[in-house]
């Protein structure tokens, strides 16, 4: 990275507090069962591993606790004024680390509305879980929206997989892994990453 990148990350501020998105908690085995399959199987996600799960796999999943156990927890995105936009859901809680799966429903794609999602979503992690120091994400190399998502709310880039994203039917793509830190969050400003 160039000192001129660095200085810029150093000096950037991370996404301001929104108050037009809520993450409201599913209940995947009981009152959201139907509405979870029926927008799970509903919409095609063309930068999730998963482009378009069946039933019997998002049934998988919630028999599994892939919705909602001790490592992972699911809530709806609602907007304040379009109501239900998307999907959203933290992995690996147990870690320490959490990560997220983001899915919008494919109206709302490409409105900007994902910005504010992510940082409605890292206040949710940073406020409610206070052993977490860091919030992680990965996409598709070639998913440049969310990319410029993670730049604008002031995640880091930290790695770069190579052929790390399995493709259905086509070769494996880059995975790219971002993070934000709990003191980043806390003061709106980037620490610099350190290659070296």
């Amino acid at each position: 990275m160039h000192d001129e990148e660095t200085h810029s990350l150093a000096t950037s501020r991370t996404a301001p507090r929104v108050d037009t998105i809520e993450l409201v908690r599913i209940d995947p085995a009981g009152a959201d069962r139907e509405e979870l399959i029926a927008f799970m199987t509903g919409e095609v996600f063309p930068f999730h591993v998963g482009i378009r799960p069946t039933r019997a796999q998002v049934e998988e999943g919630i028999a599994a606790g892939r919705f909602r156990d001790d490592d992972n927890d699911s809530f709806w995105i609602d907007h304040v004024e379009h109501g239900r936009i998307g999907f959203f859901r933290l992995e690996e809680i147990s870690d320490g680390a959490p990560l997220f799966d983001l899915r919008l429903a494919s109206v709302w794609r490409g409105r900007g509305l994902a910005k504010d999602v992510l940082a409605t979503a890292a206040d949710h992690v940073f406020t409610t879980m206070p052993e977490v120091d860091r919030f992680e994400g990965q996409t598709r190399e070639d998913n440049r929206a969310m990319r410029r998502i993670f730049d604008a709310c002031g995640w880091v880039q930290e790695a770069y997989y190579r052929e790390g994203w399995p493709v259905e039917g086509s070769e494996p793509l880059g995975s790219v892994a971002y993070s934000i830190l709990r003191r980043d969050w806390e003061t709106g400003e980037v620490t610099p990453l350190r290659w070296s």
